[in-house]
């Protein structure tokens, strides 16, 4: 599955389009499934597995990854405390067992920026005869174009106003895609602007819904079953360009030395050094899933935290250290390495990002 991923990664890179084949070949190997709780008739996977799911994923094609994260939170979310409407959720395990079912949130917007730094939402869910009619616009909605379902997050029209995330069907009409992603990094991952206009919902399709407040915004110390998994995605990535610099370290013979650059000084050194830097960061990252999966009360959020941070940071310098030893051919077009390189760019930019998470990081060590 990982070899099936990783030989269209560079024809989705380069044309961005919504990679179907590749999430295709995840179902199938029953990787979008697998947080889907047992008492649902999934197999549970929990932090650890999801981490080590997305870590191979991330080695074939990262925006593949991100994707699938994003559905497997969502099963993993419901199976430890059940919140959508059961029968909405028995019909969505259904689905999802019969094919490619993608779901995601829709939290940021063009005005409040990511929900990680406060503020509430201004699309606005307003009450009508039969439910709920959305319109507001999303930015950086992962996957949108295959999207079964849209979590959007929204504030009501209702004289004391309430906050929550309204369950949107993708094929609902009102949807559009409004702005294109185009970065530099997971050019696959289709993470377009989507506007909701009028979009109506039943009624009972609202979870978490709550007062108007500060209780109603992001809590970045949450969400280690997330931060885990997503670390480990990027340093598949890092592993990813690992075995590029590998193979051309043993394949590469200059004229000069009349044997591979692999048994120079210069290249074991450096492949010591990003050796240490993945093993380091995958030993923080696996070892906090499996702790967080075993219910230990002395791991904090503020640790999960931590990790995702220094997996970063290690994924970052790993890959950067491969490239600026290859010198022009790892920045060639058309080279894994150069698309490694432009992914693990996005390793930071997911919320919380670093000087978020050491913020709340160093306010806990200031006040044990």
């Amino acid at each position: 599955m990982t070899e099936r991923i990783a030989e269209l990664a560079a024809g989705y890179d380069e044309s961005g389009a919504f990679p179907a084949d590749s999430l295709k070949a995840a179902h199938e190997a029953g990787l979008l499934t697998a947080t889907i709780g047992e008492q649902y008739g999934g197999r549970g996977a929990r932090v650890e597995e999801s981490a080590r799911i997305l870590h191979r994923i991330g080695q074939g094609d990262p925006s593949v990854a991100l994707i699938a994260a994003m559905t497997l939170n969502t099963h993993a979310r419901q199976a430890v405390q059940p919140h959508w409407p059961e029968e909405l959720y028995a019909r969505l395990v259904k689905e999802s067992f019969e094919r490619p079912v993608l779901v995601n949130h829709a939290r940021v917007e063009p005005e409040l920026g990511s929900p990680a730094r406060g503020g509430l939402p201004s699309t606005l869910a307003r009450r009508t005869p039969d439910g709920w009619s959305l319109s507001g616009t999303k930015r950086f909605v992962t996957g949108a174009e295959g999207l079964d379902w849209f979590l959007v997050w929204a504030t009501t029209d209702e004289p004391e106003p309430r906050v929550g995330t309204f369950l949107v069907p993708g094929g609902s009409l009102g949807i559009e895609i409004t702005g294109r992603w185009d970065q530099l990094g997971l050019r696959a991952s289709g993470s377009h602007d989507v506007t909701f206009r009028d979009v109506e919902i039943p009624y009972e399709h609202v979870i978490g819904i709550g007062p108007y407040g500060a209780s109603a915004e992001q809590d970045n110390r949450a969400g280690a079953a997330l931060h885990l998994p997503l670390a480990a995605l990027y340093l598949g990535v890092a592993r990813a360009a690992q075995s590029f610099f590998h193979a051309f370290a043993h394949s590469r013979v200059p004229a000069n030395l009349g044997h591979p650059v692999a048994r120079t000084e210069r290249f074991r050194r450096t492949a010591g050094e990003i050796e240490v830097l993945l093993a380091a960061a995958e030993q923080l990252v696996f070892d906090g899933a499996a702790r967080v999966d075993s219910g230990d009360s002395a791991y904090t959020p503020e640790q999960a935290l931590g990790a995702r941070v220094l997996a970063d940071r290690h994924g970052v310098r790993a890959v950067e250290l491969a490239v600026r030893l290859l010198g022009n051919p790892g920045l060639a077009r058309g080279n894994p390495l150069e698309r490694h390189f432009r992914d693990i760019q996005c390793a930071p930019v997911h919320a919380p990002q670093e000087d978020i998470s050491l913020l709340a990081i160093g306010t806990k060590a200031l006040n044990p």
